[in-house]
Parts: C-alpha cells; sequence; structure tokens
C-alpha cells in the first residue's frame, strides 16, 4: 500500500508528443537557452518541462471524488495531456497565459508549490525549466563554468526584469522580461569591438581583389607542416586533410597544390580552382596528402610518405609550423576564395601576445595533442587568435567601467551601479567564451555549410591537420558579433518576470542545508564526458574576463576536478576499479544527501543516458546503469516509473535496424517506507501477472515502442 498521492509521472506521460519536440527543438538556435554557451548533452527544454509539470500533478485515479471511474480518470489524462503537448512546443516557451495556465494546475491540490533543485545543474535545462513554470529554481554544481552559465539563466535576469537600458536615451517606455539588460549587453559589445578593432585591427588586413577592390577576410585556411624525412627533399610539408574549401552545387570550390622545384629545399604553393566562369568541365580535386588514419602524410614535392613517429617528433621537437592555403572572403551573397599571400601570412608573425594560458591540458583534452607538441591550452591558438581573445577579454573590465558610469548618470545608486555593471560583463564575458569556441587551431571549415566551425563539434579536443582561423571583425559565423547577437537573443527570451533563481558552487555529496525541495537532476554518467576536463578551455578565458567579479567562483587556477564524480582511471594513476569505487560511492552519497531534502509529496526524477560501460571485476558485470540502479535502491529509493525520452538528435542513436533505443530514461523514485515488507519469488511472479496487464495497457496508450 502506498502512502502518497501518486503523480502524473508515475502513471502515464504522452510520450510521442515530450519525443517529437524535444527532437525538434534541437534543430533550434537562434534564441534558444543552449545557444547561451556551449555544454555538453543538454536535456531539451520540452522533455524537462513536462517531466516537472507531470511530476507536481496528481494522477486522477488519487480522486476518485471526482473522476470514479477508469472512462473519467482517462478523460481527465487526455485534458492534462493536452496541456502537456501544449508546453513542450517551442512556440510556447514564453506563452505567459499557458504557463499560468500550467502553473494554476501545479497549485490545483496544494497551498504552495515546493522549490525545485538540480544538485548536478550543467547547462542548466532543468533549473530554467522550473523558472518557466512559475517555480523557485535552485541550481547546484562543482563546475564554476556550469554555475556560471545557471547564473546568466535563473539568477541575474529576474532581477533586473523590466529595467531600461542605461547606455543611452531610449524612445521605448516598456522594457518587459530582460530586453533592456540585453540592449546594454549588445550596445557595450559593440563598443567592445570597435575599440578592439582600433588597437588589433591591423592584424586582420582586407582581401585585395581585382581592379583595386578589397573585401572584408572571414577565415583564413591553414595546414600544419613538418620538414620532410627525405634528405634529398626537406621540403616543408602541408598536412592537409582535404583540399576541398565548398562542396555547394554550382559553386565548388578546391585547392591546387603547385610545386617549384627549381627552389632548394622545393616549395609548395597553392592556388584556388573552382566551377566559376561557366566551364564545362572545370577539373577534378586532387588528392590530399593523408594518405591513412592517424598520421600518415606523402610529401607534395617528393611523394615520399613520412610515418606517423616522424611527424609526433617533429610536433614535440616544437618544429611543427602552418602555412596559408586560402583565404576565404566575404561577397556578395557567397563566399570568395581566394589564394593565400604573403602579407596575410606575414602579418600572423607580428602578432605578440602579452598573455596567453599556459594552463597544461588535463585528462580528455589529452587525448591526442600532447603526442604532436601540443601540451597548454596557449598551444590550442594561433598567436593571432591569442592576441584577440586577451584584447577581448580585457576589455570587458573596461566595458563594465563605461556601465558603472553611465548606470550612475541615469540615477543608480554606486552599489547597484557595480551590481547592474557585473551583470552585464557577465553577459559580455560569455561571448568572449563562446568566441573562443571559434577562435582556435582545432576549428575546421565546413565545406557544405561554408562556414566556421567550432572546436567541440564532438565532447573531446581532437587533432586538427588543416584548420580555420575565423576573424573577429568579420559579419559571418565566428566573428564577434555573431557571437554577441547569439548571447543577446538569448537574453531576451529568458523568463525575466518570475521568482529569481539561485545558483551555487557545491559538490552533491555535501548535506544540502536549505528547504525541502522536489528534487529533478541529470547526474554525472560513469565515465561518459569529462566535463571538468573539457570545460577547462573555457574556464581560462572566462577567469581572466571575471576574476574579480565572482572571485570565489574562479578562485582556482583551473576548474576543480578531484571531486568530480566520473570514473576516470587517471586521476588514480590508471587503476579503473578505484575510479569505479569512487564514482559508485559518490553517486551513493549523492543520492543519500537527495533522500535528505526531498519534498515527501513528490517524487524525484533522473535522467540516465543509456550507455553499456562494462568492466569484470571478479566474475561480475558492471555498467553505469546497474550502477544508478544499485544507488537508488541502497540508499532507500524504490523506482516507481521509468520513461525512454529521445532526447538527443537521431545522429546520436546507436540504430541496430530500425530499432534504436531511447538516449535518456527518466527514472521516477520514492523513499522506500522501513517497514517495506519483502517478498519471495512466487509472490514477486503473482503480483507481477496481477498488475502487468494494466501497465502495459498504460503503457500504449503513452505510445513506448517496443524496443524500449
Amino acid at each position: 500500500m502506498t502512502t502518497y498521492c501518486k503523480k502524473l509521472i508515475e502513471v502515464t506521460l504522452p510520450l510521442d508528443a515530450i519525443n517529437a519536440a524535444a527532437a525538434r527543438e534541437k534543430s533550434i538556435r537562434h534564441g534558444h537557452p543552449s545557444t547561451l554557451h556551449l555544454w555538453w548533452a543538454r536535456r531539451p527544454l520540452a522533455a524537462c518541462r513536462a517531466v516537472l509539470f507531470a511530476q507536481m500533478v496528481d494522477d486522477p485515479s488519487e480522486h476518485p471524488e471526482l473522476w470514479d471511474t477508469e472512462e473519467l480518470q482517462q478523460a481527465e489524462r487526455t485534458r492534462l495531456f493536452g496541456l502537456i503537448e501544449e508546453l513542450v512546443k517551442w512556440e510556447n516557451i514564453n506563452n505567459t497565459e499557458l504557463l499560468a495556465k500550467a502553473n494554476a494546475e501545479m497549485r490545483r491540490w496544494v497551498m504552495e508549490l515546493p522549490a525545485v533543485l538540480d544538485p548536478f545543474a550543467g547547462g542548466g535545462s532543468i533549473p530554467l525549466s522550473a523558472q518557466q513554470l512559475g517555480l523557485e529554481a535552485h541550481a547546484s554544481d562543482l563546475n564554476p563554468v556550469a554555475v556560471l552559465i545557471n547564473k546568466a539563466m535563473i539568477e541575474i535576469p529576474p532581477k533586473w526584469a523590466g529595467q531600461p537600458p542605461v547606455s543611452e536615451q531610449q524612445t521605448l517606455d516598456h522594457w518587459p522580461g530582460s530586453t533592456g539588460l540585453a540592449a546594454d549587453v549588445r550596445h557595450y559589445g559593440e563598443w567592445m569591438r570597435t575599440e578592439a578593432y582600433k588597437r588589433i585591427g591591423h592584424l586582420y588586413p582586407k582581401a585585395k581583389l581585382s581592379a583595386g577592390l578589397e573585401a572584408t577576410v572571414i577565415a583564413w585556411l591553414w595546414a600544419r607542416t613538418v620538414t620532410c624525412p627525405n634528405p634529398a627533399c626537406r621540403a616543408e610539408m602541408p598536412l592537409v586533410s582535404s583540399f576541398w574549401l565548398s562542396k555547394k552545387k554550382g559553386r565548388r570550390a578546391w585547392i591546387e597544390p603547385e610545386v617549384d622545384r627549381g627552389m632548394d629545399p622545393p616549395q609548395i604553393r597553392f592556388r584556388v580552382q573552382g566551377d566559376s566562369g561557366g566551364r564545362k568541365h572545370p577539373g577534378t580535386v586532387p588528392d590530399p596528402p593523408k594518405v591513412a588514419r592517424g598520421a600518415k602524410f606523402r610529401c607534395l614535392a617528393c611523394g615520399n610518405v613520412a610515418p606517423d613517429g616522424h611527424i609526433k617528433a617533429e610536433g614535440v621537437a616544437g618544429r611543427m609550423g602552418a602555412q596559408l592555403l586560402a583565404i576565404i572572403a566575404e561577397g556578395d551573397r557567397k563566399r570568395i576564395y581566394l589564394p593565400p599571400t604573403r602579407e596575410h601570412e606575414r602579418v600572423v608573425l607580428d602578432a605578440r601576445p602579452k598573455w596567453k594560458p599556459d594552463n597544461d591540458l588535463i585528462g580528455k583534452c589529452r587525448d591526442q595533442l600532447p603526442l604532436y607538441g601540443m601540451d597548454t591550452f596557449a598551444d590550442l591558438f594561433t598567436s593571432r587568435q591569442l592576441v584577440a581573445l586577451t584584447t577581448f577579454s580585457d576589455l570587458v573590465g573596461e566595458a563594465r567601467q563605461r556601465v558603472i558610469a553611465d548606470a550612475q548618470m541615469v540615477g543608480f545608486d554606486a552599489v547597484s551601479a557595480r551590481e547592474y555593471a557585473d551583470a552585464v560583463a557577465t553577459y559580455l564575458a560569455l561571448s568572449v567564451s563562446r568566441a573562443a569556441n571559434r577562435m582556435s587551431t582545432i576549428c575546421f571549415w565546413d565545406t557544405q555549410g561554408e562556414k566556421v566551425q567550432q572546436v567541440f563539434a564532438r565532447q573531446a579536443l581532437p587533432m586538427t591537420w588543416d584548420f580555420i582561423e575565423a576573424n573577429l571583425f568579420c559579419n559571418s559565423s565566428g566573428s564577434w558579433l555573431n557571437n554577441l547577437q547569439y548571447v543577446c537573443a538569448n537574453l531576451e527570451r529568458l523568463p525575466g518576470s518570475v521568482l529569481q533563481g539561485v545558483a551555487v558552487q557545491r559538490n552533491a555529496v555535501r548535506p544540502w542545508t536549505g528547504q525541502s525541495c522536489l528534487i529533478s537532476t541529470d547526474p554525472p554518467y560513469y565515465d561518459n564526458i569529462g566535463y571538468a576536463d573539457l570545460s577547462d578551455f573555457f574556464y581560462v578565458w572566462l577567469r581572466r574576463s571575471l576574476g574579480h567579479i565572482y572571485p570565489d567562483l574562479f578562485s582556482t587556477l583551473m576548474v576543480p576536478k578531484a571531486e568530480e564524480l566520473v570514473a576516470t582511471p587517471y586521476r588514480f594513476d590508471g587503476d579503473k576499479e578505484k575510479a569505479q569505487e569512487f564514482f559508485e560511492d559518490g553517486l551513493f552519497q549523492a543520492f543519500a544527501r537527495m533522500r535528505e531534502v526531498a519534498h515527501p509529496n513528490y517524487p524525484l526524477t533522473i535522467y540516465y543516458a543509456y550507455k553499456q560501460r562494462e568492466s569484470t571485476q571478479d566474475g561480475k558485470t558492471s555498467t553505469g546503469w546497474e550502477t544508478m540502479l544499485e544507488g537508488l535502491i541502497q540508499t532507500g529509493y524504490q523506482i516507481t516509473g521509468t520513461w525512454p525520452m529521445r532526447t538527443e538528435q537521431p545522429g546520436g542513436l546507436r540504430v541496430i535496424g530500425k530499432n534504436a533505443l531511447a538516449s535518456s530514461i527518466v527514472l521516477v523514485c520514492r523513499p522506500r517506507p522501513a517497514d517495506a515488507p519483502r517478498t519471495g519469488r512466487r509472490r514477486f511472479l503473482r503480483a507481477l501477472r496481477t498488475e502487468l496487464p494494466a501497465a502495459l495497457h498504460l503503457m500504449q496508450q503513452g505510445h513506448i515502442a517496443p524496443v524500449d
């Protein structure tokens, strides 16, 4: 017998609608909270809103005084399903009338709604969804980058909701939500661009066209180089993996190498070819010098194949260079591809960074790069990129001083002016951090979309042979204005006129001292993602921009790692068993802390990205999934519902024929009563036969795929 009131999520859900909305949300970029700043493996807002709402509302079967037949109960579920189906639509993310209706529905059976706590807040999808539903949101995470993202989403916007911008005289009388704050971020961000161009614009020359015309450069395409191991050649070998520039139909473009053997050693130069000019037979794209997986390249001058060991030795010895392959410029509704020039190569040599992040690459970031002599974060950037990112990072502090002065001019007191300036500076620093994601030698050129692709195209820092260097002062992907616009568009859509959320840095295994909360969380997945290792890439720049504003958050040189819940053997001298034991013990403690603070009237929900992780120990096969279930059971929870939710893009699913497992399982849990009786196998099977038909009927109504 249960002593609690069953919630809708413990009975049934409209999974088809939730999964369709979650899948669609993955393709939405402009204004989506995920574009504020990169975070790995975020849960879609659609799924989070649906789970939280269904976690709050009672199932109709708990109120027979209103619905005394199965038909009436199902009719009421259908009504609730209709509300959820509207809630999960992206178009309704800021539909105040619908959100108020959902909030009223959650208040139907209670006097006061609980606060929501996510102890592994990460990218903030769950706390933000709670805030959108009108709930008090609490986000905690050990990772300072995650905490900053959550502050920018749930803590800062409500504090300045309705505040007009301080940057200039405005004609508007009404500034709903965070639109005034966004206007100031845009204004001071544009000032930063103007000021930065005065200081470093000479490092970003225009491209020379015919008839004396010029064009703004979008990006420069480079290839790493090493000296050919053939003693009779000794040419500088460009390590090119592809000669393509554009694969768009009718606008194909590529690079063709030319070898000048009259020089000693031979010189390799490049020219640009393409489909333009109306030629029927434009030619074929030459084979790149990369001849195999890993680092095996053919010398374009002598044909000799340099082995992997030679290229690694050249990199470790500091002899790996770079050669310009092509220049990509802005044209009239299309890209202009131009051959390299000595002027554009020389300007990079003139760049002298006054600071660089010399922090060592750690853990997940050390996968390949140190094998080629790249040991620190500074090694991931060209000298020009270091100058640009340092300049913009320092301008965040200068912009903050301007905000303080302007705020006091319009009537802010000294304390409020500093607090508002800190808010503006936070979003400007996030723009710099976003820019770093497209301002590294790990970035590559997208030949289909004709744009700069980010460092973290996957959850690692891979080795790139030919890389793209974006121009921060153009108007295309990777530019400063492009990154600033994403941040501002995101800020404008955040719910600014709701309860202010709280984001804190905290280890989930430590006791929680706040009030009882409804808990929904997305805990770490065994050793799947090294959040602390990867987020160091952003931390080194955020610390420079915001260290004086958030001294506690950025008190360490790198992201804290010793207490991060992840089964990473390198932190235990390669001992997999110790890494697994650390993860399991920490996860069990975290579940125990959750039980201490969980509100007794509401179930706990946990997202788990299902991925088999096996390790044999004393004949026992253990998985991350089993660890999750074992941790819940050992800390006194019983599982009252499991729901498959497709929270990743279809390409991320493991497809076997037509059977694709859902990427996430949402576990619904309740504290198991201390006096819960035990049972034997026979009684268990008898109960299963009794309860299973009705449960299957409800699952079929939720359209759960047979494979799930």
